[in-house]
């Protein structure tokens, strides 16, 4: 349930032809005030974190990682990836923080914990694409970057929601250096 809150966030109503409020410096107060009840309710039920998903998914990756890789490489990938999941999400946090913002540091590291789900479907789907005679560089950069764009938006939607507004795209820019990362990761193994 949390999974589908932090995949799929905002009320449409209110929304973007894309699904999602603006999230640039340019925002008007008036957009604020006028979110949904949906989108209210999704804000409140991130107070409520939780880490258990952002486990299995930070898991699920660093093992679909851990077998394409070299066997003699295999613990260290597993190692790399866990750790750059939990670390990078404490970077990201931290430096939200230092903007002035007001998540804390569980609630952002659950965030982008569940946002991480878009780039294992996409890892797992190009491993299971090299498996076929249609494996193409070309075909892995496609999925990454729909996983990656896909991760980037969500994630970035709810980390800019508690930043002021003129410091959005600092607290912003860094999620996106963490997801590129992470894609470098999945495209090298």
């Amino acid at each position: 349930a949390k999974l589908k809150i932090v995949m799929l966030p905002l009320d449409r109503r209110y929304a973007s032809p894309f699904g999602y409020m603006v999230v640039s410096s340019e925002e008007t107060e008036e957009s604020n005030e006028e979110m949904g009840e949906n989108q209210k309710k999704v804000i409140d039920s991130l107070k409520d974190w939780d880490l258990w998903g952002p486990l299995v998914i930070c898991l699920a990756l660093s093992v679909i990682l851990s077998f394409k890789a070299p066997s003699n490489e295999s613990a260290l990938v597993f190692a790399s990836v866990f750790c750059l999941v939990w670390f990078g999400s404490m970077v990201v946090t931290i430096n939200a923080q230092l903007l002035g913002g007001t998540i804390s540091l569980f609630q952002s590291v659950c965030v982008l914990g569940y946002c991480v789900f878009p780039m294992t479907l996409a890892a797992l789907i190009i491993g299971v694409l090299r498996l076929t005679p249609v494996s193409s560089v070309w075909f892995d950069l496609l999925w990454l970057c729909l996983g990656f764009v896909w991760a980037t938006r969500s994630s970035s939607v709810f980390i800019a929601g508690y930043i002021p507004r003129p410091r959005r795209f600092l607290a912003v820019f860094p999620v996106l250096f963490f997801y590129i990362f992470l894609g470098w990761m999945i495209l090298l193994f």
